[in-house]
């Protein structure tokens, strides 16, 4: 068969020898939009991260059996169309969830324990030429105590949940569904949490109930002190409030995911004053070599089960 790899750098170093033994291969790094169609003309399988697959690029692969999304989220792909044209559609379902909790983690310490800062304050030599051994400036607290507010508590918000307990927080969540997901935990209102909640993470789907969840109104009521998190999806924190506040109150803001991926080069979060309150990393929370081995063992079984 002839399969077709898209946007094989969103997985770059990760051994895709698996694909050869399924057949013929043709990976590329990166497709436009433009260049898709041109790509999977001849394709029984493609594999695609995000490349977008509409029903007129169906509509031009004549050969077309599967199309892999090589990720949970199926919104790249045109479903109503795919199984109007008897073409079927898989996902890989799991693979990322011990990486991004582990990255929720690696983001609140970063902004909790003011890493960048102490850093800094060694390697530019400040601490060589301190009078006392040690560096108390910017204080820090421990887990141990804190509320901690979960909003989506899927596979990944109680993994994280468990380790918040772990730690010794006082763990409570907020359903973006509206159903309960565990009498192991506390749930409450997204307004009650907003307030008495000293660190907030997100695991959420976007959809129409946690589009723009939290607007400026809504961070304008977060405790003093308070770490908000986004390992869901961008879109669920209305970016420009974030810029805003972010220098007008004291709250920490850690996002591995934004509305628009690449971040534009005008970003306002990229002006920001308080520079300390504020953790960005590109999207990686997925990323660990563990996470994408097992996202590509997912889609060649995927493509095994097909044929």
């Amino acid at each position: 068969m002839r399969i077709v790899l898209l946007d094989a750098l969103t997985f770059e170093g990760t051994d895709l020898s698996a694909f050869d033994t399924l057949g013929e291969v043709e990976v590329f790094a990166t497709t436009s939009p433009k260049e898709t169609q041109e790509r999977i003309t001849n394709a029984e399988v493609i594999v695609t991260n995000k490349v977008v697959i509409t029903k007129e690029c169906m509509l031009g692969a004549k050969n077309l059996k599967l199309i892999c999304i090589a990720a949970t989220g199926m919104n790249n792909v045109d479903l109503e169309a795919a199984k109007e044209l008897n073409i079927e559609v898989k996902n890989v379902a799991g693979y990322s969830t011990d990486s991004v909790i582990q990255h929720t983690f690696s983001m609140l310490f970063y902004l909790l324990g003011h890493s960048r800062y102490y850093d800094e304050v060694v390697k530019d030599g400040t601490y060589s030429r301190s009078p006392i051994f040690t560096d108390v400036s910017h204080p820090f607290f421990e887990v141990k105590g804190k509320k901690w507010g979960i909003i989506g508590l899927g596979n990944i918000g109680r993994g994280v949940a468990n380790i918040a307990k772990a730690f010794g927080a006082d763990v409570s969540y907020y359903s973006t569904s509206g159903v309960n997901r565990t009498e192991d935990f506390q749930r409450t209102t997204l307004e009650e949490m907003l307030k008495s909640c000293d660190i907030i993470t997100i695991h959420a789907p976007l959809n129409d109930k946690t589009n723009n969840l939290l607007d400026y109104e809504q961070l304008l009521t977060c405790k003093d002190g308070a770490t908000i998190l986004n390992l869901g999806r961008g879109g669920i924190i209305n970016e420009d409030a974030v810029a805003k506040i972010i220098d007008e109150k004291n709250i920490s803001f850690g996002l591995d995911v934004l509305t628009k991926e690449p971040m534009r080069e005008n970003h306002p979060l990229l002006s920001v004053k308080n520079r300390d309150n504020l953790y960005i990393t590109p999207h990686i929370a997925w990323t660990s070599v563990e996470a994408r081995d097992k996202l590509i063992a997912g889609v060649v079984q995927n493509i095994k089960e097909s044929f």
